[in-house]
């Protein structure tokens, strides 16, 4: 499931997190349960239907009563956050530059230690994701939302 739009798909989620992107699970958040025949399925965070609770061992999002009978919960390990354009542009902060848009392509500018970098991708979610994917590996550490 690559999405181009409004979140990033499945394949640059995982990178986001292999790089080091800690999920901090808030209300509208939007990801994907991999590895349970699930994969195609985005599910989102609400009040009523999907929500995270925190039990002693870590937080696990449980699925209340809704059409996901297959699931009464999983571990937030297992879930794969799909981040959204506003929140890795919020996740890039004082770093961010600029978003561009040329010949079909988004550019995003970051700047760091004085100097500028662009990533270009083809939606604008894709480049906050390589810029973000950038600067966690540059600072070698996670960044939280």
């Amino acid at each position: 499931m690559e999405e181009a739009g409004d979140m990033v798909g499945t394949h640059l989620a995982r990178r986001l997190s292999d790089a080091g992107l800690v999920w901090k699970p808030r209300l509208g958040d939007r990801f994907t349960v991999p590895d349970r025949d699930l994969d195609d399925e985005v599910f989102v965070l609400s009040n009523m239907t999907i929500q995270v609770h925190d039990r002693p061992d870590g937080p696990i999002i449980g699925f209340n009563g809704t059409t996901e009978w297959a699931l009464d919960d999983v571990d937030l390990d297992e879930a794969i956050w799909l981040p959204r354009e506003d929140q890795l542009r919020e996740l890039l902060g004082g770093t961010f530059r600029e978003l561009r848009r040329e010949t079909g392509d988004y550019s995003v500018r970051v700047g760091v230690l004085g100097e500028d970098r662009v990533f270009t991708a083809a939606s604008a979610d894709e480049a906050y994701a390589s810029a973000l994917i950038f600067l966690l590996g540059a600072a070698g550490l996670g960044a939280s939302e």
